[in-house]
């Protein structure tokens, strides 16, 4: 199995209660969780990742398990084996194209050196073809551009899967279409397992093997993203 999911977690306060209830299982490389804005779709992304944390739980990928509230197992997120790209993509502003991908290389709280060498950012630079503007900053870039050096810095670590959250929504029409073929394309040359979450059904016909369907917090029943 691929993934087993169980998350409970109550959100918000009395006034503003939001109740995540999420289970669900698969064997798809490339799962798409689906549903309106408010849904629960990224805290779900989120615990999964080890970035928020349910009140009680259950995440195993691959047979590991990377979270059993029960047995008292929460492994941090850096040891999940999991790259994650936010919808912001949150690159750092004051740091270059070239220090965001070795950020995540980066040990302890130091930012990357701008003259940093390391065959691994020289990789998915080329990858994504940053090597033009791998020394401008955030703010110089296009929205292809800062979404392949988000891609390239959640890559650079090698991880077991990757979990991507809303990756088109800032985008027009047609970027979002070339994008969507450029990440098929390296999902099928890495074999690596994705999850995205999107409220867009283009997002769905494009990269679903299986599709989790999400509102208020809960798991719909059945897989097309049309019932």
């Amino acid at each position: 199995m691929m993934w087993q999911v169980e998350l409970h977690s109550r959100l918000g306060n009395q006034a503003s209660a939001f109740e995540l209830d999420i289970a669900f299982t698969s064997d798809a490389q490339r799962l798409v969780l689906f549903g309106p804005s408010g849904a629960g779709k990224t805290q779900t992304l989120m615990m999964m990742a080890g970035l928020n944390a349910p009140q009680q739980g259950k995440v195993v990928f691959k047979d590991k398990v990377l979270l059993d509230s029960h047995c008292g197992i929460h492994l941090p997120a850096r040891h999940r084996g999991l790259g994650y790209v936010f919808q912001d993509y949150a690159l750092f502003p004051h740091l270059t194209v070239r220090q965001n991908i070795g950020f995540a290389l980066a040990q302890g709280w130091s930012n990357p050196s701008p003259a940093h060498q390391d065959p691994a950012i020289d990789h998915w630079t080329e990858v994504f073809q940053l090597q033009a503007v791998a020394d401008l900053y955030p703010e110089q870039l296009s929205g292809g551009q800062r979404q392949r050096t988000a891609l390239a810095r959640a890559l650079v670590a090698s991880p077991q899967a990757l979990l991507l959250d809303e990756p088109f929504a800032a985008m027009d029409r047609p970027l979002r279409q070339r994008l969507r073929s450029e990440l098929l394309q390296l999902q099928a040359e890495l074999s690596l397992p994705m999850v995205l979450i999107t409220h867009d059904e283009e997002d769905v016909q494009a990269f679903a093997q299986e599709v989790i369907q999400v509102d208020k917090g809960r798991v719909l029943s059945g897989s097309n993203p049309s019932d």
